[in-house]
C-alpha cells in the first residue's frame, strides 16, 4: 500500500522538481550576466547542457535517416534560440514575467491543436494575461519594450520548437533530445564567442556554467522523462503550467524581483489557460514527444 501510494505520487513529485530545478538555475544563469552577458550565459548553459546529454545517452548508437536529421535540425535550431531570445530578455524584465510571456508560444500550439468551444475561455484568459503584461497594457507599462519583444520571439520559437519537435518524437527521447541541443549548441554558441570572447574560459566561469547546465538542463530533463512514463499527457500540462508562479517566487527570492498584484494577476490568467488546455486538450498525443521533455 505504502509503495503504490509512492509510486502514485513520485511522477508529481519529479514534474515539480523539474520546473523548480529549470527555475533555481536560471535564477543562477541570470547571476552571470554581468559577467559574460546573456549571450555568453546561454553559449555555456547550452553548451555544456549538450555535452552532458550526449555523454548521458549516447545518441549515435540509434539510426538516423535524412529526414530525421533534418528534422532534429530545425528543432535543434528552435530550441537553441528559444534559449538565446529568453536571456536576452532577462537582462530587463523579471524572470517570472519573462516566463509567463513566453507561455504564449505553447498554449497558441495547443489552441490551434484544438476545436473545442470551451477553448475560446482559455484563450480569453490568456489574452487577458499578456494583455496586462504587454505594453499595450496599463500594468505593464514600465515594462522594457526590448524585453517583452525578446520574450515574444522566445515564444515563438517555443511553440516552433513544439511543432518540430513532434516530428520526431518517434525517436528515442534520449537521441532527439541529445541531438537537439547539440544543434542548439552549434546554432547559439559562437554569439556568446562572440560576445564575451576570452571570458568564458576561466575556471570560475566554467565551473559556474557546468553548475547552471546540470541544474536547469539535464536535471530537469531527466526527471520530467520518468514523470510523463508514469503521468496521463492532461496532468502532465496541468503540473507543468507552475512555472510561470514557480519563476516568479524563485525570482523574489534569489534576485528580489518584486511583482505588482496586477503582474500576480497576470500570471495567474495565464496559468489558468495553461492548465485549462491541458484539461481539454486532445488525448492522441503520443506521450513520448521531445517538446513535452525540454523546457
Amino acid at each position: 500500500m505504502t509503495f503504490h501510494r509512492y509510486s502514485s505520487i513520485f511522477p508529481l513529485l519529479a514534474v515539480l522538481g523539474s520546473v523548480s530545478a529549470l527555475g533555481i538555475g536560471t535564477s543562477f544563469a541570470k547571476q552571470l550576466f554581468p559577467q559574460v552577458g546573456s549571450l555568453g550565459t546561454t553559449a555555456l548553459r547550452v553548451g555544456f547542457s549538450a555535452l552532458l546529454l550526449l555523454a548521458l545517452w549516447r545518441p549515435w548508437r540509434w539510426p538516423l535517416s535524412r529526414v530525421d536529421a533534418v528534422s532534429i535540425l530545425r528543432y535543434g535550431v528552435a530550441l537553441g534560440f528559444m534559449n538565446l531570445l529568453f536571456y536576452l530578455s532577462l537582462r530587463t524584465l523579471p524572470f517570472g514575467l519573462a516566463v509567463a510571456i513566453e507561455f504564449s508560444g505553447p498554449l497558441t500550439v495547443a489552441m490551434f491543436s484544438s476545436r473545442k468551444l470551451i477553448d475560446f475561455l482559455w484563450l480569453a484568459l490568456a489574452i487577458i494575461g499578456l494583455g496586462l503584461l504587454l505594453p499595450l497594457g496599463t500594468g505593464a507599462a514600465h515594462l522594457d519594450p526590448e524585453g517583452v519583444l525578446y520574450a515574444l520571439g522566445a515564444a515563438v520559437c517555443w511553440g516552433s520548437y513544439i511543432v518540430f519537435g513532434k516530428r520526431v518524437g518517434h525517436l528515442h527521447a534520449g537521441q532527439s533530445v541529445a541531438l537537439g541541443l547539440t544543434v542548439a549548441a552549434l546554432a547559439v554558441v559562437p554569439f556568446g564567442i562572440w560576445h564575451a570572447g576570452s571570458a568564458l574560459l576561466e575556471p570560475h566561469i566554467l565551473l559556474f556554467g557546468l553548475g547552471v547546465a546540470a541544474i536547469s538542463s539535464a536535471l530537469p530533463i531527466s526527471l520530467e522523462m520518468m514523470a510523463l512514463k508514469r503521468l496521463p499527457q492532461e496532468a502532465f500540462g496541468i503540473m507543468a503550467s507552475m512555472e510561470p508562479a514557480v519563476a516568479a517566487l524563485l525570482g523574489l527570492l534569489m534576485l528580489d524581483e518584486h511583482l505588482s498584484g496586477l503582474q500576480w494577476l497576470a500570471i495567474a490568467c495565464i496559468m489558468l489557460a495553461a492548465v485549462g488546455c491541458a484539461v481539454t486538450a486532445r488525448r492522441d498525443i503520443p506521450k513520448s514527444v521531445p517538446a513535452d521533455v525540454v523546457m
